[in-house]
């Protein structure tokens, strides 16, 4: 007999939870209190009811109500980090900005990348005249939050304060650090300040730390380097001066329109992603000196003079694989999107051929324009894009080298490494 009473009873209370939930979804606030009261009735420590019954209080402007029920809800369900924003709430209109943070601290500690417990952290800190320490709370609360398009409508006016007060810190902070740092900057090239000056974006927030993400090997120890320093490549100094050399080669193929082919050509029913847009299309084309490795020998003999420069390269030689060297053409007022390549165990040159106005590269956090005969050397692992945004055709010589801080074994194993990836893959 107790068994069927216990089941009468359960079955009730889920009928009463159902209710007060249908109440609060059409916006009767003082019917779905009424009935949670019936769910305590039941349950005392009843933690959704609980809750709901003091934000029922907190509308009501009986702050100290609320706090109570918030309490007893806390007990009921340690584990709700939004139960305990909640408590915080009822703190906050009591005036008690104490046991306000420790409430927030609760839903922080319970999950420390709660949004509205960050930003209700940041709000408090600002508040009580610590503008610094929430700023610092504001720049962590506008990297969590959610993308604007999804962004709750009353979230929307505090991140944007939110957004403005870290903006604003950062300034701040970046002026007294200048007092502090450039007469010492003062002494040294600008070469030698580039790695510090990244150092210096990112710790204002002014720029994101990117980290190497190939697509298929990972070279432990090898530095995370957007773009590489000329200096370092001291054969960069030739390729550069026979950049003429390599536009009118290049020139000469355009004219006889042939050789170039798509540089992105998925297969049919493999997913394209963000190539969708240029899967199989001439926006973006390549005509191939060496490809997968293979030198295209009918692509050479039109291009003897870049060819012969390019043999003396320290190309990334893995046959089946690599080198790739080719001219690369963007059509005009085309993007290639954000993407990685393939290792870090190589590096990949650009040599600008033909560059209009309104054409960028970006690597990382760091964007540069290309100019014609003045080439770069990067890290395609690092995420990187692309852009002709004028009304004329983009070119470049692109090809891949060895990345330098390899040593000669750790080639010649990776060489072995990759291809035996890629024939374990290729067999059934």
């Amino acid at each position: 007999m107790s068994g069927v009473l216990q089941s009468r009873d359960d079955s009730r209370l889920r009928e009463l939870v159902t209710l007060a939930r249908g109440f609060l979804r059409a916006g009767r606030a003082e019917d779905a209190a009424r009935v949670w009261g019936q769910v305590l009735a039941m349950v005392p420590e009843h933690a959704q009811a609980l809750f709901h019954l003091g934000q029922y209080q907190l509308q009501r402007k009986d702050p100290a109500g609320a706090r109570v029920f918030f309490e007893r809800a806390e007990r009921a369900d340690p584990a709700s980090a939004i139960i305990a924003l909640n408590t915080s709430f009822a703190f906050r209109a009591l005036g008690d900005s104490r046991n306000e943070m420790a409430s927030l601290d609760r839903a922080l500690t319970l999950d420390p990348y709660f949004f509205p417990a960050l930003l209700a952290k940041g709000m408090l800190l600002e508040r009580v005249g610590r503008p610094r320490a929430a700023a610092k709370i504001y720049r962590d609360v506008s990297t969590i939050a959610p993308v604007d398009d999804v962004l709750p409508p009353e979230f929307v006016e505090p991140l944007r304060h939110a957004r403005t007060v870290a903006l604003a810190n950062a300034a701040a902070l970046e002026q007294e650090l200048r007092g502090r740092i450039d007469a010492i900057r003062g002494r040294y090239s600008a070469g030698e300040l580039r790695r510090f000056d990244a150092c210096t974006d990112v710790t204002l927030g002014k720029k994101k730390v990117y980290t190497q993400q190939p697509t298929m090997l990972l070279f432990p120890g090898l530095p995370a380097t957007q773009f590489y320093d000329n200096a370092d490549f001291p054969w960069l100094r030739q390729v550069e001066a026979a950049s003429e050399t390599f536009r009118d080669e290049l020139t000469t193929v355009l004219q006889e329109d042939s050789g170039f082919v798509p540089y992105v050509r998925g297969e049919a029913g493999a997913p394209v992603n963000q190539w969708a847009e240029l899967n199989h299309s001439p926006r973006w084309s390549a005509f191939f000196l060496w490809k997968d490795g293979t030198r295209q020998d009918d692509a050479c003999r039109r291009c003897p003079k870049t060819t012969a420069l390019i043999e003396a390269m320290p190309l990334a030689k893995v046959p089946g694989n690599a080198p790739a060297v080719f001219f690369s053409t963007l059509a005009p007022k085309t993007r290639i999107p954000p993407h990685t390549g393939v290792t870090n165990t190589r590096l990949i040159v650009h040599v600008p051929l033909i560059v209009p106005d309104g054409c960028g590269f970006r690597v990382g956090n760091e964007t540069r324009e290309w100019h014609v005969g003045e080439a770069w050397v990067f890290d395609d692992t690092i995420e990187h894009e692309a852009w002709n945004d004028s009304e004329k055709l983009r070119a470049l010589l692109i090809f891949d080298i060895w990345n330098p801080y390899l040593n000669a074994a750790e080639r010649e194993l990776v060489c072995e490494l990759v291809n035996g990836i890629s024939d374990y893959y290729a067999s059934p």
